[in-house]
């Protein structure tokens, strides 16, 4: 009978800038995140066995405050902070790990419910210092905020979703229920080269599709400039309604806050 290794397994949270990566998945010849953690982990286990899964896969040049991945190992972490420390000692600046726990085999990060907040960061009406493209994007026009506000809370509940899935299938499910969504002023983020006022799109859900996010935000950029109304937006989620929306707002304003396992 051949032998089977003993297996452990551990929940690795972890932060990074996303602007010069093209994402979480390993791709070749570009430079993602997968690439980068899985390259330190490789290191400092000197070649040991190890596989590495997401507990959601991040687009080109979007940033997270608190993702999670699980470390599959078939030998026993003794000391987690060392490892964390010596983690941390290896990996470019723009990538943290926050903590590391063990967890049972019974866990699995890919089927475990969980819920995931998500920001995202903007500004409008004025060119903005270059330093904060990497987390903000900036709309030229003017924008209507108050009527953004209103247009966000729009998305709340259970609706039917299929207009904000980027080149959806016939076959996908596109009935989700989005817990929060709202429109706030930004507290949270500061630096001395900020404009005066910029704002957060605030969306908690359980499931999100591809560009979903980008594309409510999209259409909030095209109500708050009057290209679209509060009734355009009823409309596109309504059951089995599919409107083609035209704007995908620009993946560095987007951050994964954090993701909660229930």
């Amino acid at each position: 009978m051949q032998f089977q290794p003993k297996k452990y397994y551990y929940l690795v949270n972890f932060q990074y800038l996303g602007y010069r990566f093209h994402g979480w998945q390993k791709q070749p010849n570009v430079k993602t995140l997968h690439l980068m953690v899985d390259r330190t982990l490789n290191y400092i286990l000197e070649g040991k066995y190890f596989k590495t899964l997401v507990s959601g896969r991040t687009d080109a040049m979007v940033s997270a405050e608190n993702a999670t991945f699980e470390l599959f190992l078939q030998h026993e972490i003794e000391d987690l902070n060392a490892f964390l420390e010596l983690f941390n000692y290896n990996l470019p600046q723009d990538i943290r790990a926050l903590a590391i726990k063990e967890v049972d085999e019974k866990f699995n990060i890919i089927n475990h419910p969980k819920t995931k907040e998500y920001l995202y960061l903007f500004t409008y009406g004025e060119k903005c210092h270059p330093f904060c493209a990497p987390i903000m994007t900036t709309i030229l026009n003017d924008l209507d905020i108050d009527i953004m506000k209103e247009g966000a809370k729009l998305f709340e509940g259970e609706h039917y979703m299929k207009s904000y899935c980027y080149k959806p299938s016939d076959n996908g499910v596109f009935t989700r229920t989005i817990d929060t969504c709202e429109l706030i002023e930004n507290t949270m983020y500061t630096a001395n080269y900020f404009p005066k006022k910029s704002y957060i799109l605030r969306v908690r859900g359980k499931g999100f599709m591809r560009n979903q996010i980008r594309l409510m935000m999209g259409t909030l950029i095209d109500l708050g400039k009057g290209v679209l109304s509060l009734e355009d937006i009823k409309q596109s989620l309504q059951p089995n309604v599919f409107v083609k929306m035209n704007y995908i707002a620009p993946a560095s304003g987007l951050i994964l806050n954090k993701v909660e396992f229930d």
